[in-house]
């Protein structure tokens, strides 16, 4: 064994992922071997004809599970921040072999059996709560995976779950790809008028990077933000913006084109819906969600949008008012919008989103979000030593009264083999076994500007939230004081909550006790001043009607793409046509959104939380959570009345012991109950919003 954990650094499981040994050619020795060690014990205990006990039964499934979900997820991470061609060949080789266990897994009929007798048995009423949770939960998923099909169907579900997990993957490569090969090569300096300083260096410093003169601007976030944000040239916005909205299309290579695999996504879904015999994936994936129904979520959104949507008329038309008699843009188009709504914020709050940029050095920004952690919680964050994938990631440890708590890797800055967006990820769980105790570790994910010209990155307001945002996440598993891994941190909590945490951190990016501590302007090292602090404010809802209906056709239309729109029938393969898809997003649009694209949009073709991501008929819950955080939220404003902070440690604690601390253990409605003493109401999130009428 200690020559395969020396040869193999996927097998060494003692402490953290050795991303300084570990190579492409590992993976598949090292899955297949763990996926077989799984099998075995598998087959041996749906052959014991013993009554199966917790520790019998349960913690070897467990633990067997744990050790293919840690080396798979490094796997998958590597996959994610290092896509390279020998990592995508790697990942994709053994991607339909897992797929396919898994889906054996869900289906065995053996293993279903012994999960019910335990939960049938006697020992079931002396467990504790939380384990009697998790063993509910087995149950359902084993439903939910097909364990109850009749056996001649079993083999074409597995076949839709390994075709799934392929598509999915395929669809987030393409997307990557296609967003690399698109670059906009500026010669001429007049060109570039509007466009902000530090994103001509990191323009000039890619033109350099490839031998060429000039400015290169990529689809990458931090390279087209700022050109459609700031540019004056409006042909190169046109360009850039129809470049991204047709990204992975069939306006580019066809090897690229996402529109084929939506339709068989969309398909298989579909399929495995009926099998299970559900109407509607919809109806799947709210099963193990808060959300009862469809129905009641569409309720919920359609509410939401009546609310909102007077305020996004009325964003527009302001929009469009200043437009025509301030820029001579008397037809608004789609490229104009974020550069308009610059110019506007300008000159109704008399600041500017690079102005504010310039208050937010990197390493302010961390020691700030590090800051309100602290006073929060009680723990502090230390920099740490571990292998990396990266020389730009960086690694920390949490502590608390000296003891650790867990540890959690940080990537913020954007490269052309990491794929877009930001994220937290599991690299491992809080959980007690056999062999001891683990703490959590987390990867936190962004994709913000590297450093220029030798300054410090620094990060728009924007950036900032997100980074809140991904650190909530990152809380939620690091501060469990849950020690069973089905429930622990992120894991067994619905989907439709798992955004609150996350979204509650953004709120403290808005406090002046919080950003008075974490800003330092990059020159002169002034911090930000009170009255532009004040401008901020002033503009913190600026366009938040535009920017709510927005939320709301995404969600509204993955919802209803996934309970209402059905296969063609006389397709070779069943699929759904991507006109189909494409007229259930117009008409959603028309419900809700007071801004329409271009016929040739092609929205959904990058729509990777729904197609390549786990937001398929759940991207609502994006919104549901907001309603949650804010709720949350306003119970720090409550405490803090008065005080000059909302930084309350009491109710911080409160927080922790309620919501962070319990993970999935028991329904997140209970939790959130617990902790604010009743049901959660959208008042607040109107009012953060501004959308209340006097």
């Amino acid at each position: 064994m200690e020559d395969t954990l020396a040869t193999n650094p996927l097998l060494d499981f003692s402490g953290l992922p050795r991303f300084a040994d570990v190579r492409p050619e590992h993976v598949a020795p090292a899955v297949r071997s763990l996926l077989e060690d799984y099998r075995t014990l598998i087959d041996q205990l749906t052959r014991d004809a013993a009554q199966p006990t917790w520790d019998s039964f349960i913690v070897p499934m467990t633990e067997a599970g744990e050790r293919v979900g840690r080396a798979w997820g490094v796997v998958g991470h590597l996959h994610s921040v290092m896509d390279l061609p020998e990592w995508r060949e790697a990942y994709n080789a053994m991607l339909p072999e897992v797929s396919r266990f898994y889906a054996e897994l869900g289906q065995n009929l053996a293993l279903f059996h012994k999960y019910k007798a335990l939960h049938d048995s006697p020992e079931y009423a002396t467990l504790s709560p939380v384990r009697q949770r998790i063993l509910d939960h087995e149950v359902r998923d084993f439903r939910l995976s097909g364990a109850e099909l009749p056996d001649a169907l079993k083999p074409r579900f597995q076949a839709i779950q390994e075709a799934l997990s392929q598509l999915g993957a395929k669809f987030s490569e393409n997307l990557l790809d296609a967003t690399n090969a698109h670059a906009e090569w500026i010669e001429a300096e007049a060109d570039l008028s509007g466009i902000p300083d530090d994103a001509r260096s990191a323009a000039r410093a890619a033109a350099e990077k490839d031998g060429k003169p000039g400015w290169k601007f990529t689809l990458q976030m931090p390279s087209y933000l700022p050109v459609m944000q700031y540019a004056d040239n409006r042909a190169l916005r046109e360009r850039m913006y129809r470049a991204y909205a047709t990204r992975a299309s069939e306006f580019g290579k066809a090897e690229w084109d996402n529109g084929p695999l939506i339709g068989r996504i969309l398909a298989l879904r579909q399929e495995e819906s009926r099998m299970l015999g559900y109407r509607s994936f919809a109806e799947v994936s709210l099963v193990p969600k808060m959300a009862d129904s469809p129905e009641q979520v569409l309720g919920f959104l359609r509410e939401l949008a009546a609310k909102a949507k007077p305020f996004a008329v009325r964003d527009l038309e302001e929009l469009r008012a200043f437009a025509a008699a301030e820029l001579g843009l008397d037809d608004l188009q789609p490229w104009d919008v974020s550069y308009a709504a610059e110019k506007l914020r300008q000159a109704r709050y008399d600041y500017s989103d690079q102005e504010v940029k310039q208050y937010f050095p990197e390493p302010k920004v961390l020691d700030g979000l590090f800051g309100v952690i602290r006073a929060l919680y009680g723990v502090d964050i230390l920099p740490d030593e571990a292998p990396r994938w990266d020389p730009d990631t960086r690694f920390y440890r949490i502590e608390k009264n000296g003891d650790l708590v867990g540890h959690f890797y940080l990537d913020l800055h954007a490269r052309e083999t990491k794929r877009g967006g930001a994220w937290m990820d599991s690299a491992r769980s809080r959980y007690r076994g056999t062999q001891g105790s683990t703490t959590p570790v987390a990867y936190l994910v962004c994709n913000f500007p590297g450093p220029v010209d030798g300054k410090p990155a620094t990060f728009s307001h924007d950036d900032v939230l997100t980074l809140f945002h991904e650190a909530g996440h990152g809380l939620h598993h690091l501060l469990t004081r849950i020690e069973e891994l089905a429930v622990s941190g992120i894991h067994g909590v619905e989907w439709d909550a798992v955004e609150l945490p996350s979204q509650f951190m953004e709120n403290f990016c808005w406090e002046w006790d919080v950003l008075c501590g974490m800003t330092a302007h990059v020159d002169t090292g002034e911090p930000l001043p009170r009255s532009l602090y004040d401008k901020m404010i002033a503009a913190k809802n600026f366009q938040s009607g535009m920017q709510t209906v927005r939320q709301l056709e995404f969600s509204m239309f993955d919802l209803r793409l996934h309970d209402e729109v059905q296969p063609d029938s006389n397709a070779a393969e069943a699929s759904v046509a991507i006109d189909k898809v494409m007229g259930l997003l117009d008409e959603v649009r028309q419900e809700v959104a007071v801004l329409i694209p271009p016929a040739w949009h092609r929205f959904p073709n990058s729509f990777s939380h729904i197609f390549a991501g786990g937001y398929a008929a759940g991207y609502y819950s994006y919104k549901w959570a907001e309603v949650l955080s804010a709720d949350a939220f306003e119970a720090f404003e409550e405490a803090g009345a008065g005080k000059g902070s909302l930084l309350d440690a009491e109710t911080g604690a409160r927080f922790w012991r309620e919501i962070l601390a319990v993970g999935g253990s028991r329904p997140a409605l209970e939790s959130f109950k617990a902790f604010r003493g009743r049901e959660p109401r959208v008042d607040a999130l109107l009012r953060h919003n501004g959308m209340v009428t006097a």
